[in-house]
């Protein structure tokens, strides 16, 4: 009868089965995300130099147009007259021109023979000069009246993409006030976000390393930009303006990005989540979140010895980076870590591990967070 409990205290239960694997050691470029909004590079709140009624439309709402482009036709009646009226005074005024130098030519001659008084000559000088003076006010209303007339048909300044007409033809136009409509450029586009102080120092002393300047984009940084409908799918453009101070009130600097967007997907006042490098490539230890548990307030992995006993090591995490999570902090990458089956161990356990070899990435390229 006793020998049955001492039976039961010699079968003790197998250790249990984990996998284990060594971190994936290389060199990363760590990533910080921010979030922003793209902006057009250029905008344009359409209006006329001139005022008068609405003629004409020439576009589609929402097409794209090309620089150059006629949108909008003033009622150009008014002042084609103008025009014809500016010509007829320039017509004058030379016919003036013309006359008052064949009479100061005249009197020189006759004042050289002594057959006029001085007095005469200067005023036939004056006449002439007098013509000459009111001949250059006409020809600058012509050209004025000419630029008028120009101001009529109103082109886009650049290539993009209209909005809808804001007046239709009819309605009365105020010079320099009236929006008729607005142009966004699309391609390319602007990707603004703002970074934090210590985000600035980090980037501007990063910016020196690779031998460029903090506000003229860093040296032209690679980034990454996702938006709201497109997990997997990413835009690759390319840091390029920072302000020249922060923000007072924020503590904030506005950083700019700029991408190509020749398939027009990317909008203004798209917002997006942007991943700006956040360190210079350095060695980093990588594991896949499944092997990091945690304790109270920090985060654990347990390791496995040669003996296959459990031992808890605390680290500090960083981003993830295709895939893995990075550890900043309590992993030289020579451990050997469980990475399945957390549950079953605890420090101080005996187990049985199989060990597995993590591949290089997880994920498509350019999926961090």
């Amino acid at each position: 009868m006793l020998a049955a409990p001492a039976a039961q205290a010699q079968e003790a239960p197998p250790a249990p089965v984990v996998t284990v694997a060594k971190p994936v050691v290389r060199d990363i470029v760590e990533d910080d995300e921010f979030v922003g909004r793209f902006e057009a590079v250029d905008q344009v709140s359409l209006r006329s130099r001139v005022g008068g009624y609405l003629d004409q439309v020439h576009f589609q709402d929402g097409t794209l147009v090309k620089q150059g482009d006629l949108l909008f036709t003033i009622d150009q009646r008014p002042f084609k007259a103008a025009l014809n009226q500016a010509q007829a005074q320039v017509d004058s005024a030379k016919t003036l021109v013309e006359f008052s130098k064949m009479q100061f030519e005249r009197a020189e001659t006759l004042s050289r023979e002594g057959n006029i008084p001085v007095s005469t000559l200067d005023d036939r000088r004056r006449e002439y000069l007098a013509a000459q003076a009111q001949l250059d006010g006409a020809e600058a209303a012509l050209e004025n009246a000419s630029l008028d007339l120009e101001f009529t048909e109103i082109k886009a300044p650049f290539a993009g993409r209209v909005n809808r007409r804001l007046v239709s033809p009819g309605n009365l136009v105020q010079a320099d006030q009236t929006v008729l409509t607005t142009i966004v450029s699309i391609d390319p586009i602007d990707f603004y976000f703002d970074i934090d102080e210590r985000s600035y120092f980090a980037y501007a002393r990063d910016a020196r390393e690779r031998g460029g300047v903090m506000q003229e984009g860093a040296g032209g940084v690679d980034v990454v930009v996702r938006v709201a409908d497109r997990d997997e799918a990413t835009f690759k453009g390319k840091l390029d303006f920072a302000e020249n101070r922060l923000d007072e009130a924020t503590g904030t600097m506005r950083v700019r990005a700029r991408f190509d967007n020749k398939d027009g997907v990317l909008q203004p006042g798209m917002f997006g989540r942007i991943n700006v490098p956040a360190s210079l490539p350095h060695p980093g230890v990588l594991l896949p979140d499944d092997a990091i548990g945690a304790d109270q307030n920090r985060r654990i992995v347990f390791v496995v010895d040669e003996a296959g006993l459990i031992s808890a090591k605390p680290v500090r995490t960083g981003p993830r980076i295709d895939g893995y999570r990075v550890i900043r902090e309590g992993l030289t990458g020579e451990e050997t870590v469980v990475t399945n089956g957390l549950v079953r161990v605890r420090p101080g356990v005996t187990v049985k591990p199989e060990m597995t070899t993590l591949p290089p990435k997880v994920e498509a390229e350019g999926q961090t967070q």
